[in-house]
């Protein structure tokens, strides 16, 4: 029983015919037409785009912690001139923005505040459009692995047209194989494209924030009017 058993594995094992062959993706990818091309092009400049912000959008070029214990004596020693040599050495938007309430702090606390946040707000924006491109990656990959798609679709259909029809579906098959190769590239790179684009928006919120607060206690130190009350004067209280 048990020998009877084993010679029917074997042949169910032998017999047992191939439904599927490995997939091979690169063979695929270089098949996949001029639309592959164009995504590879996409994914070159999403990687670029997000070396570079990785690299320059970080908190010490926006905001750094050392600054404000570094400014602060300075300024309440009236060190002026030292306080802006040492600001116009950093390389931070909290830097230019001391450095502009040094220069004008004979000012109003009003247009002092005003021209901070215009700074601060410049840079921020001109931070957020060096990650735009990645929105457009985001965007536009997704189409053109479609597009490859479309075009894939109608060379497949057009070989079968003109060849065995359809008495071969693994032609149609394989064209079509190809085809969809181009959605899955256009999708792999649109997806990360889109993580990378919401993980810089959301870094530029949290440094705004940031930078809003420390910029607010150096105006609320240096320039908010000072509230006195003279001594010699009373509430009266009026009899009606």
């Amino acid at each position: 029983m048990k020998k009877s058993l084993l010679v029917i594995g074997l042949v169910l094992l032998q017999s047992t015919p191939t439904f599927a062959e490995t997939i091979n993706f690169s063979d695929q990818i270089a098949e996949g037409g001029v639309a592959i091309i164009v995504i590879i092009g996409l994914s070159i400049l999403a990687l670029t785009v997000a070396i570079e912000r990785g690299v320059h959008f970080r908190k010490k070029f926006i905001v750094p912690d050392h600054l404000l214990e570094t400014v602060r004596p300075l300024w309440q020693a009236g060190e002026f001139i030292q306080l802006q040599t040492l600001v116009s050495q950093e390389n931070n938007t909290l830097a230019r923005i001391i450095n502009y309430m040094a220069t004008h702090r004979q000012q109003s606390f009003s247009i002092i505040s005003s021209g901070a946040g215009d700074i601060a707000s410049l840079e921020l924006r001109q931070h957020q459009q060096k990650a735009y491109a990645l929105a457009i990656v985001a965007t536009v990959a997704p189409i053109v692995g479609l597009l490859g798609t479309v075009l894939g679709m109608i060379e497949a259909f057009h070989v079968i047209a003109f060849s065995e029809g359809m008495g071969n579906p693994a032609l149609l098959a394989g064209g079509i194989s190809k085809a969809l190769i181009n959605t899955a590239a256009g999708l792999s790179v649109a997806l990360p494209a889109l993580g990378l684009h919401h993980f810089f928006k959301h870094r530029a919120a949290l440094l705004g924030v940031a930078l809003e607060k420390q910029v607010n206690q150096l105006l609320n130190e240096w320039f908010m009017p000072l509230v006195s009350v003279h001594p010699n004067l009373q509430v009266v209280n009026h009899a009606h």
